[in-house]
């Protein structure tokens, strides 16, 4: 199975510091949704793992996040694309959960609902804690200068072997390209 695990804010999304709340504040990153779709026609397995805080702080609900991702998937059909798999960590940063990147618990979910090893599988992140949580998980980390990006960049720490692209349309060129 060849497997990628995507973040989704500042990745395929632009993101928001007043976090994004409903489908009309959802707006792909140009290239995005056109680099999934690649994903996918290459037989890619596609999952995302997403911060979610939003729905603890009660900014919104299940059913706007539902809405939303049902967004994502609609644009992505028209492009021949899909999302095989979306998994949030609905919790704040002081509940203590283990899902919460920088902390792997997202990934390893992933990992038992594929029945795979995360050793290698491409993780494509904007910040420093999505880097991280798909390294500790044993992922190659990703890094794009869209979103969070060039502050992750600025502030450093990176992961050994982090890759740093532009954008998703450039990692997912470069990982299809070393793929075959």
């Amino acid at each position: 199975m060849k497997l990628i695990i995507l973040d989704r804010d500042g990745v395929i999304n632009q993101d928001s510091p007043d976090y994004i709340k409903s489908p009309d504040e959802w707006h792909a990153i140009p290239g995005s949704l056109q680099a999934i779709a690649r994903l996918h026609q290459a037989g890619w397995t596609v999952a995302i793992a997403s911060n979610q805080s939003g729905l603890a702080r009660g900014l919104f609900d299940i059913s706007a996040l539902t809405a939303i991702h049902l967004k994502l998937r609609k644009e992505l059909a028209q492009l021949s694309g899909a999302v095989d798999s979306i998994f949030v960590c609905p919790h704040g940063p002081e509940d203590g959960c283990l899902c919460r990147k920088p902390l792997p618990g997202l990934f390893h979910d992933i990992a038992r609902r594929y029945d795979v090893d995360l050793r290698d599988v491409p993780t494509v992140g904007d910040s420093l804690r999505d880097i991280q949580a798909g390294a500790t998980a044993g992922c190659r980390p990703w890094l794009v200068q869209t979103g969070n990006g060039p502050k992750t960049l600025k502030q450093g720490n990176l992961p050994a072997n982090t890759q740093v692209v532009q954008d998703l349309a450039e990692a997912v060129e470069k990982i299809l390209t070393h793929a075959q």
